[in-house]
């Protein structure tokens, strides 16, 4: 019976190459599949290294994925090394990796990781912001209505929450937070992070909203304080003006009266009587 591969996950940097150690280069060439994001930014990061890859180079991104994760495994199941690697950060993390990850612990394949750098963590540590707790929703949708109803979803997080967005949605990202979750809601936006123009601003997001109006450039983590429970009841009329808000970028009333509603831990009834009468 042949003897079952591992499969690594390893971290790599998000800005400058000497953050990551030389357990990264050896196990560059120790592998016998090299599963990268994009093979040119791989072998550019080895060169910087100053490491050899020892193995078969394969491409594994987002539009590739599903096939080359059952690809993959397979070579798992025959003994194969395989090292995982993406662009920047850890395989997984809003990159390639989880797929392959499912199908390898459900194949019994030994699953490890070479921890290396991360821009959630690293954003969180420089934010400024309660780091006991936090939880990491990822890109928010593009679509505006989309990205609101998830907006109003999260009001009432009392974790810190980290977001990635593309520096041209920016701007749109931060006036959707500042209304669903009140413009004076701390938060940071961190830009270029290990990078020669690291930079991280800090303020109310309808500060930072108007801020980025300007235009942003840039890898892009952004940090947003949690919900803290004020005194008091719920304000029903301006969850009302929320809910028609919500209605007016094409949520149906219905829905938007049911996100609002469980965001501020009202009774749906309660809220959709006031939206009525409004």
């Amino acid at each position: 019976m042949t003897e079952l591969g591992k499969l690594v996950l390893a971290g790599a940097p998000i800005g400058r190459v000497g953050d990551v150690g030389p357990r990264l280069a050896e196990a560059l060439a120790g592998a016998d599949v090299v599963a990268a994001e994009d093979t040119r930014r791989l072998r550019r990061l080895a060169a910087d290294l100053g490491a050899q890859i020892g193995g078969r180079v394969v491409s594994y991104y987002d539009a590739n994925e599903a096939e080359r994760a059952a690809e993959l495994v397979e070579s798992l199941r025959a003994g194969a090394t395989v090292l995982v690697i993406t662009d920047a950060g850890m395989p997984g993390v809003s990159d390639p990796g989880y797929r392959l990850t499912r199908l390898a612990v459900e194949a019994g394949v030994p699953v490890t990781a070479l921890p290396g750098p991360s821009a959630v963590t690293t954003a969180l540590a420089v934010s400024g912001l309660p780091s006991d707790r936090f939880c990491f929703e990822g890109f928010p949708p593009r679509k505006p209505g989309e990205r609101a109803r998830r907006l109003a979803s999260l009001a009432a997080e009392e974790r810190t929450m980290v977001f990635f967005e593309a520096p041209h949605r920016l701007a749109a990202t931060l006036a959707a937070m500042a209304e669903a979750f009140g413009p004076e809601r701390p938060a940071a936006v961190c830009r270029e992070l290990t990078k020669t123009y690291e930079e991280v601003r800090r303020g109310g997001l309808g500060e930072l909203a108007e801020w980025a109006q300007a235009g942003v450039k840039g890898e892009i983590t952004l940090v947003v304080a949690g919900h803290t429970a004020a005194a008091g009841p719920p304000d029903l009329a301006a969850l009302a003006a929320e809910v028609a808000r919500l209605a007016a970028t094409g949520v149906p009333r219905k829905q938007a009266v049911a996100d609002v509603a469980k965001a501020a831990g009202v009774p749906k009834r309660e809220l959709y009587d006031v939206v009525h009468r409004a």
